[in-house]
């Protein structure tokens, strides 16, 4: 039996020289012995290594002939020509230095330059990379001007899409850690020109320092970089992204639209007649919004006021939530197939897109494992606050713009790109404003929240990040601040605008809802959730009890972590603030004073309802969540396999509870054959109205659905919107009410038909001349017999029965004559 002796370790080479080479037999002789005599004057081992790209010519004989002269010459061969890209990678791959260096075989920049590189390694970057762009470098033998120029271009291009920072991605003079070099040319996958750009792009994922440094270069007759192949790049890279796209990314995306499907299974399975149960009446707003958008568009009136709706005076669009960045885009879906399809699909993929977007925020910057992050996101995009709103509000549920936002906040405060990245966050900030207004406030509020309290535990960071972090907001009002100035003056004073809408003091959350679990919760009831919200679409917090409890131990477990911390401090903060001005102690009489009623009363906040400040809680904890999952997940040593266990366990038991169940649907009310059939416009001129009987109002607006569902074709007084009230403009739900409206209004709810003789039939025909009223229409409802003894005795006349409705025509001044049409 044989004894092999253990060979003694070899001393690590301190440099690896890579050279690719591709039909170079006319150069590549003198460039070996140029880097011979350069690193034989320098102190310290090399290796030099080239590698054949599978060359026509004599290229593999000079290398063999070198590598034979000298044994730190190595020669390492492809079968067939595949590119730079898959040379760099046999050659990096085969090296063994501390550090790597890669060089063109024209030596275009001489190997001379090595030491300026070598001065960036010592001081601590992981590569350093030879620009031809610099303003120090030296060009001494310049390219003809139009292939100069367009090189230029080219890597203006790849600078703007794939590396920002890096002036010339394409010069091949390249130093890098060796380790990492490995690592990173194992990864790349592009086997042409782009590999430099997609090498860099990796090491600023791993977050490891480049410098780039200014070199002497000069152009070499017979080189094979044309100005076409920076398009190539281009190609390469966009291939690159398109390959990028991983299949746990689609996965991850494909359960969220299915869980969005899910969700909003019963309304897809009859829209015609399908209504969310408790949406109220914001399924018929909603879609009216879509409807008077897609009208307005169509015919080129202003989309930011209509009087379609509380005619004559009308509704100020742009002081409601239109959601014009979704509702103008879908404008053809909307006129095809009618607002109820782009209700459902604005609901579905909005929730599913947000998902998405936090998906990503939390993958690119905060954890590694995937499935992590989706657990995070799928926590962020539908936790209990969210589910409430995607009843009625989906303002509230499309939030796919906030992680941007919060993203492109964050590479300002790294100060690399301040004018392109301000520019960037004032335009997703413009969007935002035609998504939700009030949204982005809360979210502009949580990232406040977290900024103070990241900031004072890691000022070091601060102190870095905030002079280009304000220079780039600065630079993103500049950007929005022109194309939202008209919309938002026309909001705030324009036609029918109003100062604020206020809710009373009893707006915020019971201490109990952020323990509870919500009425759409798989382990939630109705009837606890209801005692404890306004309504079922205001259900802002009710995280559930188990998910505080692991919200807690997660930041006990990861309290080193300054950005645990800050979480904590952020979900916390925002949960006290949304219990009120008032924080009632649950159980007793005991009653304190809320810090909310230091922004209750300030501008823009006195239009907010407290108990929604609770949703910033829901990203905070969906990052928290992800944060111990990776961590559970990336554990490898055996010794914590029960902990894995058992922390997968408490995540389980933590979300499982409050896992939403599908919403549900009823059947809405049909449209009556009066007006779905056409028949009002016998009745109803130039100028005039149909006046439902009750007007429609916040609690009852089925006549909005009339005009949606049949193409916005006449105006109606009342509806559902915010409006002023008052010579102050105070902003209310609905129309300022007359005493007609408010009659029609008791009688369909139950109170006494009043004594009604001339000075009530006289206010009814000053009401209806107001209203400019063509028609008056009672459709089957609860008390429509209550309500027609009602109007016949205003009008002095019975109505007449016309497509399943009682009907008064009427003249234009209100009068109980019918007029000639």
């Amino acid at each position: 039996m044989s004894v092999v002796e253990p060979r003694a370790a070899e001393p690590a080479v301190e440099l690896s020289v890579v050279v690719p080479a591709y039909n170079e037999e006319g150069r590549l002789g003198p460039t070996l012995d140029a880097v011979r005599t350069y690193l034989d004057g320098r102190s310290g081992s090399w290796e030099l290594v080239v590698v054949d790209d599978g060359s026509a010519d004599g290229t593999a004989r000079i290398a063999r002939e070198a590598a034979a002269a000298d044994p730190r010459v190595r020669l390492v061969s492809s079968p067939g020509n595949r590119g730079k890209g898959h040379a760099l990678r046999l050659g990096v791959a085969a090296s063994e230095g501390i550090r790597v260096l890669v060089t063109d075989a024209d030596l275009a920049t001489p190997i001379e330059e090595l030491d300026r590189l070598t001065q960036e390694l010592e001081a601590g970057h992981e590569a350093a990379v030879g620009s031809r762009a610099h303003p120090d470098s030296s060009v001494e033998v310049h390219q003809g001007r139009l292939r100069e120029w367009m090189g230029r271009m080219g890597n203006r291009l790849i600078r703007a899409v794939a590396v920002p920072g890096i002036r010339d991605t394409q010069c091949g003079f390249k130093l890098l850690d060796g380790d990492k070099a490995r690592e990173a040319f194992a990864d790349a996958r592009l086997d042409g020109w782009g590999i430099d750009v997609e090498i860099l792009q990796y090491f600023r994922r791993q977050g490891w320092a480049v410098a780039e440094v200014p070199v002497r270069w000069s152009h070499q007759e017979g080189s094979k970089v044309g100005p076409l192949d920076y398009l190539r790049v281009l190609a390469e890279l966009i291939r690159l992204k398109a390959r990028a796209v991983r299949r746990t990314d689609l996965a991850v995306c494909g359960l969220f639209v299915l869980a969005s499907v899910l969700l909003y299974k019963n309304l897809w399975a009859d829209l015609g007649h399908g209504y969310l149960r408790d949406s109220l009446q914001d399924q018929n707003q909603w879609e009216w919004f879509f409807a008077v958008t897609a009208d307005n568009i169509a015919h080129l009136h202003n989309p930011l006021f209509t009087t379609a709706q509380n005619f004559p005076a009308g509704v100020n669009l742009m002081g409601n939530t239109p959601m014009l960045g979704l509702s103008v885009p879908l404008t053809p879906v909307t006129l095809a197939f009618g607002p109820t399809v782009t209700w459902a699909l604005v609901l579905t993929g909005g929730l599913a897109a947000t998902a998405a977007a936090w998906y990503w925020l939390i993958a690119r910057r905060l954890v590694r494992n995937r499935w992590a992050a989706a657990l995070g996101a799928a926590l962020a995009a539908f936790a209990p606050p969210m589910i409430s709103h995607g009843n009625a509000h989906p303002n509230f549920l499309v939030l796919f713009m906030i992680p941007v936002i919060i993203d492109r906040a964050l590479r300002l405060a790294g100060g690399e790109h301040v004018v392109r990245d301000g520019v960037l966050l004032g335009l997703f900030a413009t969007y935002q404003v035609f998504l939700g207004e009030e949204p982005f406030l809360l979210a502009a509020l949580g990232m406040l929240l977290f900024a103070l309290a990241y900031g004072l535990l890691r000022r070091d960071v601060a102190r870095a990040a905030w002079r280009p972090l304000l220079k780039g907001l600065g630079v993103a009002a500049l950007t929005a601040l022109p194309l939202v100035a008209y919309p938002l003056g026309w909001q705030f004073f324009g036609a029918q605008s109003y100062h604020s809408v206020l809710h009373g003091n009893n707006a915020g959350n019971s201490p109990r809802a952020l323990v509870e679990f919500s009425g759409r919760a798989l382990f939630g009831s109705d009837a606890t959730a209801d005692k404890l919200a306004l309504n079922r679409t205001e259900q802002n917090a009710f995280y559930g009890w188990p998910l505080v409890a692991l919200a807690f131990a997660i930041t006990v477990r990861l309290w080193r972590h300054a950005l645990v911390k800050a979480l904590a401090f952020t979900a916390v903060a925002a949960a006290v603030l949304s219990l009120g001005q008032k924080i009632r102690i649950p159980y007793t009489d005991v009653v304190f004073p809320g810090p909310w009623r230091l922004l209750a009363h300030r501008p823009l906040f006195e239009s907010v309802i407290e108990g929604r400040v609770a949703m910033i809680c829901a990203p905070a904890l969906g990052v928290l969540v992800a944060l111990a999952a990776d961590g559970l997940i990336r554990t490898r040593v055996r010794a914590y396999r029960a902990y894995r266990v058992f922390g997968g366990l408490a995540v389980a038991a933590a979300l499982v509870p409050i896992v939403p169940t599908p919403m549900p649907v009823q059947t809405r009310p049909d449209v009556p054959a009066f007006i779905a059939d056409g028949l009002w416009k016998k009745y109803v001129g130039p100028g005039e109205s149909v006046v439902p009987v009750p007007l429609p109002d916040p609690g009852s607006a089925e006549a909005l659905h009339w005009q949606s569902a049949t193409g916005v074709r006449f105006p109606v007084p009342g509806g559902y919107f915010n409006g002023p009230y008052g010579t102050d403009r105070t902003g209310i739900y609905g129309a300022p009410p007359r005493y007609t409206s408010n009659l029609f209004r008791d009688v369909r709810y139950g109170a006494k038909i009043p004594e009604i003789g001339p000075n009530w039939q006289a206010q009814a025909r000053y009401d209806l001349a107001y209203w400019k009223a063509g028609v008056v229409v009672i459709p089957p409802e609860d008390n429509d017999a209550a309500l027609y003894v009602t109007v016949e005795k205003l009008l002095g006349r019975p109505g007449q029965r016309i497509g399943g409705a009682w009907v008064w025509p009427l003249g234009k001044d209100g009068s109980t004559a019918a007029p000639a049409h």
